[in-house]
């Protein structure tokens, strides 16, 4: 039933897919507010209660109305299962600032191309040179592909397959998004913040996103220049910040043979003015150093949209293969 729910989510996505600020998103939003403000006085075990109330309790919840539901009907549990993922997994969820960046740069539109750029990463790219402009928009691309299907895909199914049903897609979303608010906020906002929360978040995504990344680069070593990626996973994941995205980026350069990390062009700065509504974790892609390969052209954001979806053919047939396994079983 996995592979279905999965099938069923990634053709809803991609017939009807759910707009930019929509009522899910403010409604996350405010969640993660309210705990924060209800359950944080600043000492060091709160930021372990309020973690676990904002990413732990929505998750629980959803385990525990997927029992129910499963308990009177299968085919509900598969609706809840196709629903809850429908809102958790997805490429539409942030491909339309990709497409238009790429549309904006075959049209010979660098200006435009760079004010999409600013809005969808809100930093100031206005100097931005047109390699450093499709460089920012790859990296950025594969790391959201990961954080929306592949990261999404594999806690769907490990908690599903232990019966829990969507419960690991909630669980591995709100772990996401909750680090990206409690950093963005301490960095952006002059406003009293318990650091330990924001360590604390950072360090449990970092655990849960574990396996799902290395899981991700594997993909892309597999569907793209096998021997290239490994090398590059193995030679120049340090150069990024966070190791987990540093896996993936590497990998995914060495899959493609492209030049990713480097230091950001001088005009590259975070817009320090945004709210969280519209703001994101400064480093967030960071790197020292690139990695060996051609300097990213236009050409090459088709390539990463083909190394994607052959990543999500592949894992898909893994899945196709497990769930018929188990009807022979």
């Amino acid at each position: 039933m996995n592979f279905f729910a999965v099938l069923l989510a990634l053709l809803c996505e991609q017939l009807k897919p759910l707009r930019h600020g929509n009522g899910i998103h403010r409604s996350v939003i405010g969640w993660v507010r309210w705990t924060g403000r209800n359950f944080d006085a600043g000492r060091e075990h709160h930021s372990t209660v309020v973690w676990a109330i904002t990413v732990l309790g929505p998750a629980l919840l959803t385990a525990l109305i997927y029992l129910s539901v499963r308990h009177f009907s299968l085919i509900l549990a598969l609706i809840l299962d196709v629903a809850v993922l429908y809102l958790t997994l997805g490429f539409r969820q942030f491909s339309h600032y990709f497409t238009d960046i790429r549309d904006a740069l075959e049209r010979g539109d660098d200006l435009e191309a760079r004010r999409l750029l600013s809005e969808w990463r809100h930093l100031d790219a206005s100097e931005l040179p047109r390699t450093e402009l499709v460089r920012h928009a790859i990296e950025h691309s594969l790391l959201a592909a990961h954080r929306h299907v592949f990261g999404v895909f594999f806690w769907f199914i490990v908690l599903s397959t232990l019966g829990l049903g969507p419960a690991g897609a909630v669980l591995y979303r709100m772990a996401e998004f909750a680090s990206r608010y409690w950093s963005f906020k301490s960095r952006t906002l002059d406003a009293p913040t318990n650091e330990r929360l924001m360590l604390l978040s950072r360090r449990l995504f970092g655990w849960i996103d574990y396996l799902p990344a290395r899981l991700t680069a594997t993909g892309f070593t597999i569907v793209g220049n096998f021997e290239e990626a490994v090398n590059g996973w193995r030679r120049d994941a340090k150069l990024w910040l966070h190791p987990n995205e540093g896996i993936i980026l590497a990998s995914a350069a060495g899959a493609l043979g492209l030049q990713l990390g480097g230091v950001a062009a001088p005009g590259v700065t975070p817009d320090r003015s945004k709210t969280f509504n519209s703001g994101v974790d400064a480093d967030a892609t960071g790197a020292d150093g690139s990695t060996p390969g051609q300097p990213p052209q236009l050409g090459h954001l088709q390539s990463v949209v083909g190394l994607i979806w052959r990543s999500v053919v592949l894992w898909m047939l893994l899945l196709a293969l497990l769930t018929l396994a188990n009807l022979l079983g």
